[in-house]
């Protein structure tokens, strides 16, 4: 059985979980406390990742990195899809997360926030548009490029206001009434 590293507050790690919990692909999830120096780790996770970084999946030999994940999964049909996300709200959206929720250094530097903020709508205005007229990203049915665009949509904690795109918020629907969808703090709970 897989062994998937990660912990519940990574959209990187919840886009692997949730494409191996869709798709019906039974695997081990180990937590991983990222509040912790790397050298601190769990020694099972430290000699899994090379990077020192979640997620890491063992299928095998390990894999890193999120979309490299996917595309080992043979769900490359999705790749422009992926590294858009990367590139787009796989900055944007945790970065502006971070700030808003879990650092609690002096306030950054200033517009770094602005900056976010309005990266983060043109990558909305651009779901958005690519949605209004389409069910899924990629076709008649989910795909891994809808499951890594709405990672780190799904976490409702900073007062993302979606108001102003229907289709995004239609879309988002849809994925959290699939029969297997779950929320990441469900999905990535810590064990016991």
């Amino acid at each position: 059985m897989a062994i998937l590293y990660g912990h519940p507050e990574s959209g990187h790690t919840y886009k692997v979980a949730l494409a191996l919990e869709l798709a019906g692909v039974p695997f081990e999830y180990r937590w991983v406390d990222v509040f912790k120096p790397r050298e601190q780790r769990a020694a099972d996770f430290q000699a899994a990742s090379r990077h020192g970084e979640i997620p890491v999946l063992v299928d095998g030999a390990p894999l890193v990195q999120s979309n490299a994940i996917h595309q080992h999964r043979d769900l490359d049909l999705a790749r422009e899809w992926l590294f858009w996300e990367a590139n787009r709200i796989g900055i944007s959206l945790p970065n502006l997360r971070h700030y808003l929720r879990f650092d609690d250094s002096p306030a950054p530097p200033a517009g770094v926030l602005d900056w976010l903020r309005g990266r983060l709508q043109s990558d909305l205005r651009r779901l958005e548009k690519e949605l209004s007229g389409n069910t899924w990203l990629l076709g008649a049915s989910p795909s891994v490029a809808d499951i890594a665009c709405f990672a780190y949509l799904g976490y409702d904690d900073i007062g993302l206001d979606l108001g102003a795109f229907p289709g995004l918020r239609g879309w988002m629907s849809r994925l959290r009434a699939l029969p297997r969808w779950r929320p990441p703090h469900e999905l990535l709970a810590r064990p016991a």
